[in-house]
């Protein structure tokens, strides 16, 4: 005994400097070997479907903290950990992401944001609705409130890349899918985006279906615009098609003969049905105002302006709303411009040469019943006539030179008491106003063009001093 204490007194000195070294080499190595761990271990799981992953490590030990979208996901990450070199232990950390019961997922737009939220299914998905949404939407503010969680039905990205297609034709609305039923509402940007928006829908895909479609058209609006000072009748706004557009712009010629027609219309879908058999007389009526507006919205038209007396205004009240079809509504702003200042027997004259000089009277082929159309250029008359409230007319109807003579001045008569009948309805004394036939007796033009018969066929108003 007395000789091991000899010999152990001569060998543990010396492990003294063992243990001081072992210290040191453990204290100086342990962190490279840890961060060389993490490093890996974090490159191994870069093929994994993770979020929030979180790695640390504890000598040879790694502990995993994430969340996981599937058991499977869970498993393989653990895996792949315990299969990097050096990883003696593998702590596991990671739960499953709730499950989404129904899986909801919502894209809303207001004028200047479009708001996505409810669950999506991966980070990767996430990523590419808000890449998606700021694509499309352009400067559109996307903000995103969307949650990760498990739960999607197969093919989610396509269905919800698809309503952010849609979300961009819309003004305000909202999209939703709810498992996989389809939602959406809100009003279109423009005119034929809910046509758009339901043609889209039909490539939902596989497993998707719709189960709401209230997307609402945005007004169909038409309007005109009677400017006194320009000289000019501005159309604007949308017609169903370029026939329809002909025929307003036809029918707009013929109305409005003292103004230039400038025409800004654009042919669309979604007029309402009998869009064009109220415009053309809502036109109509606009020409008899000395300034105006008409405007059509959907079913409903607004006209306001100054009727050039009295009894124009209340015309127009009375006969424009009774052509619309049903379900058409009439809303007017009707007043009467004030009276202009008279005057004499020869400026009464020239006011009436004038007026005829820029259109005529026009009446149904052969017969002497007033064509609509000529009630802007009547009213123009009438105004002038109460400018000289002293002063007698004789409306003079004439003909071109086609047909027998006994017939064409029997239409010249009928015609020009046509006019005399109009004026006295209108609230003028009938005693003022003479109708005479001419007959094709005294042309202005020559007989052998049509343009020349054209210029025959004529109202003219002769001041009587």
């Amino acid at each position: 005994m007395h000789g091991l204490f000899r010999w152990s007194s001569k060998w543990w000195p010396g492990t003294l400097p063992l243990v001081v070294f072992w210290i040191i080499a453990a204290s100086t190595s342990t962190a490279p070997l840890e961060a060389d761990l993490a490093a890996r271990s974090t490159a191994a799981l870069k093929d994994t479907v993770l979020d929030k992953t979180r790695i640390t490590v504890a000598g040879r030990d790694v502990t995993v903290a994430a969340d996981a979208f599937s058991e499977d996901g869970r498993r393989s990450a653990v895996a792949v950990v315990e299969a990097v070199p050096g990883v003696r232990m593998v702590n596991d950390e990671t739960h499953l992401v709730p499950e989404a019961r129904p899986f909801v997922w919502s894209a809303e737009r207001d004028i200047v944001r479009v708001t996505l939220s409810g669950s999506s299914p991966l980070p990767a998905s996430k990523g590419r609705l808000i890449e998606a949404a700021h694509a499309t939407l352009g400067g559109v503010e996307v903000i995103d409130q969307m949650n990760l969680s498990r739960g999607a039905p197969p093919r989610f990205d396509n269905a919800a890349s698809l309503l952010l297609d849609q979300i961009a034709k819309l003004r305000d609305g909202k999209v939703t899918i709810s498992d996989t039923k389809v939602s959406l509402s809100g009003m279109a940007r423009d005119l034929g985006g809910r046509e758009a928006i339901a043609a889209a829908l039909k490539n939902l895909p596989e497993g998707f279906s719709l189960a709401a479609n209230e997307i609402q058209a945005p007004p169909y609006i038409f309007q005109a615009y009677k400017d006194p000072v320009a000289v000019t009748v501005t159309l604007t706004g949308y017609v169903p098609d370029n026939n329809v557009h002909a025929a307003i712009a036809t029918a707009a010629a013929r109305k409005f003969f003292n103004e230039k027609v400038v025409d800004n219309l654009k042919a669309s879908v979604g007029a309402p049905s009998g869009f064009a058999s109220v415009v053309v007389p809502a036109l109509g009526a606009l020409s008899r105002l000395s300034t105006g507006t008409l405007v059509v919205s959907d079913r409903e038209v607004k006209l306001s302006g100054d009727a050039l007396y009295d009894a124009a205004a209340v015309q127009i009240r009375s006969s424009l709303a009774k052509d619309f079809p049903q379900g058409w509504q009439l809303k007017d702003d009707i007043s009467v411009k004030p009276a202009a200042a008279p005057v004499d027997a020869t400026v009464c004259q020239q006011l009436f040469s004038d007026l005829l000089a820029k259109g005529k009277i026009r009446f149904v082929s052969g017969r002497a019943t007033i064509d609509p159309d000529s009630a802007g250029l009547l009213d123009r008359l009438i105004e002038t006539a109460l400018r000289c409230p002293t002063a007698d007319v004789e409306v003079a109807g004439h003909t071109d030179a086609t047909g027998e003579d006994s017939f064409n001045q029997a239409l010249s008569e009928k015609r020009a008491e046509a006019v005399v009948d109009y004026l006295v309805k209108a609230g003028l004394p009938a005693n003022r106003f003479m109708a005479v036939g001419y007959g094709s007796t005294r042309p202005v033009a020559t007989n052998d063009t049509d343009d020349g018969k054209a210029q025959n066929r004529r109202i003219d108003f002769v001041v009587k001093e």
